[in-house]
């Protein structure tokens, strides 16, 4: 398995054990459809909150969450619509994206990373 990949992996499974421990409920990993992947999905109260994993070894490549360009964040919106409307959630669930940004052994979460963008 690639390097990368297996950084990925490492980092959505201490990204979902920091959320849990912080209430959030996961009720998905990886969530693909055809319009792209949301890596977590949970519920934080009454509130829907996708998750996208960004991680770096060391600042060499920049700020992990500095990779979340225009275009993954409306692919991320695309697939969270395709999520809720397979899922049969309503319209009027409040909903939101948070990015979790593993750069080394720190963790950041950063809640309301940015806004519905379809």
């Amino acid at each position: 398995m690639k390097q990368n990949k297996l950084i990925g992996q490492n980092a959505e499974r201490l990204a979902e054990s920091y959320l849990k421990r912080k209430g959030i409920g996961i009720i998905a990993r990886n969530y693909r459809c055809r319009q792209g992947e949301i890596d977590l999905i949970g519920w934080e109260g009454q509130i829907l909150v996708f998750v996208e994993v960004k991680a770096r070894i060391n600042e060499g490549c920049g700020y992990p969450g500095e990779a979340l360009t225009y275009y993954k964040r409306r692919r991320i919106c695309h697939t969270a619509s395709v999520f809720c409307l397979r899922e049969h959630i309503s319209q009027m669930t409040p909903v939101r994206f948070d990015v979790v940004e593993i750069l080394g052994s720190r963790i950041r979460h950063i809640e309301n990373a940015f806004e519905y963008c379809i």
